[in-house]
């Protein structure tokens, strides 16, 4: 039995469509900006930067659910981001600054400010 070019790449085609699928959801990644924070996928990345004081910092949500950005120390609190919206905040003190988000507590993120 004899298989033409055609079925064959028709049938890599699949192959390779089987193998995306199985593979699951692509990792998060972290925004062109080094100084954006995505929030997807119910995680901050990236999870830790280092910044220089002065410097703001944004959070993006690309997650089809709401999530906030809140200091443990009260220093900063977003309200609920939907979809595409964003909140920031700028660093002007030195120091080391962990944030979560309240709706979901798991996801954590920190911030160092030199």
């Amino acid at each position: 039995m004899k298989i033409n070019m055609q079925t064959r790449l028709w049938a890599l085609a699949g192959a390779a469509a089987l193998c995306l699928t199985m593979a699951g959801p692509s990792p998060v990644t972290a925004a062109d900006d080094p100084n954006t924070i995505v929030v997807k996928s119910f995680m901050f990345a990236p999870m830790t930067i280092k910044v220089k004081a002065g410097t703001k910092i944004t959070w993006m949500n690309k997650d089809e659910e709401p999530h906030t950005v809140a200091s443990d120390d009260g220093m900063f609190r977003s309200a609920a981001l939907d979809t595409d919206e964003s909140f920031s905040f700028k660093f002007d003190k030195p120091g080391t600054y962990h944030y979560t988000c309240t709706i979901h507590p798991r996801m954590i993120g920190t911030i160092t400010v030199e």
